[in-house]
């Protein structure tokens, strides 16, 4: 098979690129660079099976092209990161939005299968948790620019389903959790490769908030995993599935979690959210996945603890700054 992967640079994208050309697939990368790097997909260059495309989806020609001799188109190309939505509102909803947009347009001509990815964001304020796919969203006012994300990936999901009904293009909406891993950077405000970084260098964890609202992160390879298959699954076409993982912590857990998986003495300092983002700023309390309807539909469900996790981007951080090894940790934890 033939893949297209839109944002195939980025974190996610490369780590999914990585996979299916282990399993002897041909992919293709289109990535403008804006949040993805280079240096993600370095080791992937040698494959004779993988090709990549510095550019825009806005490059209308070029997709149209890639799109033709793809067989699964996969869209992950967005604006991403809580810092990056606050800091460029118009940059957020016009790159989801109209990116999307194009990408169905293209694939809809030669009716090729799209996988969509969204975010657990789209459930917005909602506290009727675990969150299920056929449930509410809660989002904020328009005043607060932090909602226009959750907004502009809502859209997104409607096209998407909006495509299938109307003209039937094959499609999938993947609501992502909070995906972790190596390679992911802290830049755009991800939280834990921001606590894994500032452990091992032992300065200052800063928590935005009291700390108490609470989150799930599933590592990177349960996330492909769960993507891969679902688009071997005929079920889910028309579908929006949760893609996550249940392992629930406090964002105050998580930083004490990191400085004992690390052996870390860093402080920990808290941080208004008015100083941290912007005077207003919103969040949600709790975001868990309810994972049945991705069972029901695969028969997968991820396997990677939270303990796990961090040892994993702890490793790629030292790793990169030229240590070798994790330091032995004696005491458990839950």
């Amino acid at each position: 098979m033939r893949y297209l992967i839109t944002g195939g640079a980025g974190f996610i994208g490369s780590h999914l690129a990585e996979q299916l050309l282990d399993r002897g697939h041909r992919v293709v990368l289109l990535d403008n660079l804006s949040t993805g790097s280079v240096e993600n997909i370095r080791h992937l260059k040698a494959s004779g099976r993988m090709e990549y495309h510095l550019d825009n989806i806005e490059n209308r020609q070029l997709l149209a092209e890639l799109v033709d001799d793809a067989d699964i188109i996969i869209h992950l190309a967005a604006a991403v990161g809580v810092k990056l939505i606050v800091e460029s509102p118009v940059r957020t909803i016009e790159t989801n939005v109209n990116g999307t947009q194009l990408i169905l347009e293209a694939a809809s001509k030669k009716k090729k299968l799209v996988l969509a990815a969204s975010t657990s964001e789209v459930y917005g304020k909602s506290t009727n948790v675990p969150f299920t796919e056929d449930a509410d969203l809660v989002l904020g006012p328009t005043t607060k620019g932090r909602w226009s994300y959750a907004a502009s990936k809502a859209l997104d999901e409607f096209l998407a389903l909006s495509y299938w009904k109307e003209k039937k293009l094959p499609v999938i909406v993947a609501r992502l959790f909070n995906t972790v891993g190596p390679r992911q950077t802290g830049r755009y405000g991800m939280v834990l490769p921001n606590f894994v970084k500032a452990a091992l260098n032992s300065s200052t964890i800063h928590i935005y908030g009291n700390g108490q609202q609470s989150r799930c992160f599933c590592d990177v390879r349960d996330t492909v995993e769960g993507l891969i298959r679902l688009l071997e699954c005929g079920r889910a076409v028309g579908e929006v599935v949760n893609v996550g993982n249940t392992e629930e912590i406090s964002i105050e857990g998580l930083a004490h979690r990191v400085k004992e998986r690390t052996g870390s003495s860093s402080p920990i300092e808290y941080i208004p959210y008015d100083r941290a983002y912007e005077p207003g700023f919103e969040d949600m309390m709790r975001r868990v996945p309810s994972l049945e309807k991705l069972y029901s539909l695969t028969g997968f469900r991820p396997r990677t603890s939270l303990n796990e996790i961090i040892d994993r981007v702890s490793a790629f951080f030292r790793h990169k700054t030229g240590e070798e090894e994790l330091p032995r940790v004696t005491a458990a934890t839950s």
